[in-house]
Order: structure tokens, then C-alpha cells, then sequence
């Protein structure tokens, strides 16, 4: 059985690149066909993470912590890391 990707999503309240990136990712991995997780957390609930995120907003991670895309889903490191081969243009 293959594990289900998991990410997290670092965002805050009445951020619509935060709400653009999450309906990004969501019709992206629709497209796949691929089930997946993400966790979205606010970064203004805890004062490290707005120390670190705070004008990145939104931050896509995955399950390791390594930052894959900020203020838009970047679809091809997107499919880099879901070790995938780049759409044909």
C-alpha cells in the first residue's frame, strides 16, 4: 500500500492567495486522481510560525518540513516531489 502524501499549509484568516493555493492544490490532486492530506494552520495563532512564514503566506510543506511552494502552487515542483514526469507542453 503507498502512502498518501501529506502537507501542510501555512495560512492565515481572510488571505485569498491562502484560499487560491488550497483550491489549487484540491483540483490539482483531483486531476491525478491522487487521495492526499493537508493540514492547514494558521500562522498567526502561534508567534514562531509568523516569525518564520509571516509575508510568505501561503507556504505549501510536506510531511518532512521541506517548502515546496509559496503565494501559488507551483505545479511542477509539485510533481517533482510526488516523483512524477512533467506534463508535455
Amino acid at each position: 500500500m503507498t502512502a498518501v502524501p501529506r502537507f501542510t499549509l501555512y495560512s492565515r484568516s481572510y488571505c485569498h492567495l491562502c484560499e487560491d493555493m488550497l483550491a489549487a492544490l484540491q483540483a490539482f490532486m483531483a486531476r491525478l486522481g491522487m487521495a492526499y492530506a493537508v493540514d492547514v494552520v494558521d500562522v498567526d495563532a502561534d508567534p514562531d510560525l509568523v516569525s518564520r512564514y509571516d509575508e510568505l503566506v501561503p507556504v505549501l510543506v510536506d510531511a518532512a518540513g521541506s517548502e515546496l511552494c509559496h503565494y501559488f502552487l507551483d505545479e511542477a515542483a509539485l510533481r517533482r516531489h510526488l516523483g512524477l514526469q512533467a506534463a508535455a507542453a
